[in-house]
């Protein structure tokens, strides 16, 4: 209480999120990366907090979207109706920058956006951050498959960017920010465009990594979170701001050769270390991701939360931190978890589940120690366009004729299934999944909380998504 009382004292705290893309579970030094050097995380991990149970989504669009409304992206409302694969984020769902803005904040948003449509050209402007609730925006509306058009809020101001500039660059304006709104509450968003390929760094880190160009970029990306630290501290605000570092979902495998882990110099997909699995997966090393607070004299040092955290978190965590309300019209899935910011993991909710949908399709369910995979077919078609999946090696391209019951505490990389042992627990989180069908809904049905903004004729039974005619010929790229 102490604490909590000393922090109000301060005034309303500042916030960093930093959000890289594609980067894998063990992608950092303190998570177990064997090659990568990331001294500054390292550091930062040691004066803070690592959570080892931190999910976000497993595509890059909706784990945006998730971080932005604090909802699973399946719940929030899109432009035209149709559950995109990266979400088209409705006006009038409500971000996390809204939120922040009701209490002064500056806010601003410096690298990849990718929830006004996911195209470099053919995006919706009033969709960009600073219709979103964002005073200042530099970056790009999306992915980097093959060129990031770099913009100054609405401004193309530099088409073709090149991509060896952009950590530093993004950096550079965020730094420029903070200093500017020294005087005022800020929440400072940083989705950084790599280790999303094409991989590229500048001069200084270029060819200095073991671990090949993708091991440049990511210890490039430390070295810049460093700077902002560094700022901070200069600025005298470190002990007044919460910093942030997770990523969007887990390593892009099909990158590296043989869908395996990335270890190779030339392997320019990341590794998830002990979890199944990367991106566009419902395994764990697909979903769960490495998370990093810092927080001086607020977030105790040198400390691990095990509990389960989400992005979705985030948004209602921010907004009680800085004495906001947060949407009460709405569900909102996240939880407040200040008390897992400030060591009390004591409080942890023991019955928080997390809910994993790839796509529109419900697959699998947490809670504690236990995850659930739910029955479901090999090449399911409400994974679509992933039903026949590409991005993961062929022995996780499976499904399941019952449930698979696993004990992540003993076994991480999801290898046995314990269901016949453990009845009680099957049907416990079997009753969760059917509850959050009835509450979101899954690929055959429209929960009653599943979000609808601009006017229809009627209700949709099942999720809308684009045309398989529409997705011909994209499946190769569109979970990027």
């Amino acid at each position: 209480m102490c604490l909590l009382q000393g922090i109000a004292a301060a005034g309303p705290p500042n916030f960093v999120v930093i959000f890289t893309d594609d980067q894998g579970y063990q992608d950092v030094g303190c998570f177990g990366s064997p090659d990568i050097r990331t001294p500054r995380l390292d550091a930062m991990a040691k004066d803070g907090m690592k959570f080892t149970s931190f999910y976000a989504q497993p595509i890059c669009g909706p784990s945006r979207a998730a971080l932005m409304t604090g909802c699973y992206p399946l719940r929030v409302a899109e432009r035209g109706h149709i559950k995109q694969i990266h979400p088209i984020l409705h006006e009038d769902e409500i971000t996390i920058a809204e939120v922040l803005k009701t209490k002064g904040y500056a806010t601003a948003c410096f690298g990849k956006w990718d929830l006004a449509k996911h195209t470099q050209t053919d995006f919706f402007p009033d969709l960009l951050p600073t219709g979103q609730g964002f005073d200042y925006f530099y970056g790009t509306p999306t992915s980097n498959d093959r060129v990031a058009n770099l913009y100054r809020n609405k401004e193309l101001i530099e088409p073709d960017s090149d991509m060896a500039t952009l950590t530093q660059r993004y950096t550079d304006e965020a730094i420029s920010f903070i200093e500017q709104n020294q005087d005022q509450p800020f929440f400072v968003y940083i989705p950084h465009t790599m280790p999303h390929t094409r991989l590229d760094a500048s001069k200084a880190f270029k060819g200095k990594s073991k671990r090949g160009l993708y091991g440049d970029v990511i210890e490039e990306i430390d070295f810049n979170v460093g700077r902002i630290l560094d700022t901070l501290s200069e600025l005298k605000l470190a002990d007044n701001t919460y910093v942030l570092f997770t990523s969007d979902n887990g390593p892009w495998l099909v990158k590296n050769k043989g869908h395996v882990d990335g270890h190779r110099p030339r392997d320019h997909g990341g590794s998830a270390g002990p979890l199944r699995s990367g991106k566009v997966s419902s395994f764990e090393g697909g979903v769960r991701v490495p998370a990093i607070l810092w927080g001086p004299g607020k977030v105790p040092a040198g400390t691990v939360c095990d509990s389960i955290a989400t992005t979705m978190d985030v948004m209602p965590t921010l907004a009680a931190l800085a004495g906001a309300d947060v949407p009460s019209d709405r569900v909102i899935d996240g939880e407040d978890i200040r008390h897992l910011f400030h060591g009390e993991f004591d409080q942890a909710d023991p019955d928080k589940a997390f809910f994993y949908y790839l796509r529109v399709h419900l697959q699998a369910v947490r809670q504690g120690k236990w995850k659930l995979h739910l029955p479901r077919e090999k090449e399911p078609v409400g994974a679509a366009p992933f039903s026949r999946n590409s991005h993961i090696a062929p022995k996780d391209r499976i499904g399941f004729e019952s449930p698979l019951l696993v004990d992540l505490q003993n076994d991480l990389g999801e290898t046995t299934n314990v269901a016949a042992e453990n009845p009680q627990v099957v049907e416990r989180l079997l009753g969760l999944a059917e509850s959050m069908r009835e509450d979101l809904g899954d690929f055959d049905r429209v929960g009653t909380n599943m979000r609808f903004f601009d006017p229809m004729d009627a209700r949709p039974t099942k999720p809308p998504v684009p045309a398989p005619s529409a997705r011909k010929g994209k499946s190769s790229h569109s979970g990027k």
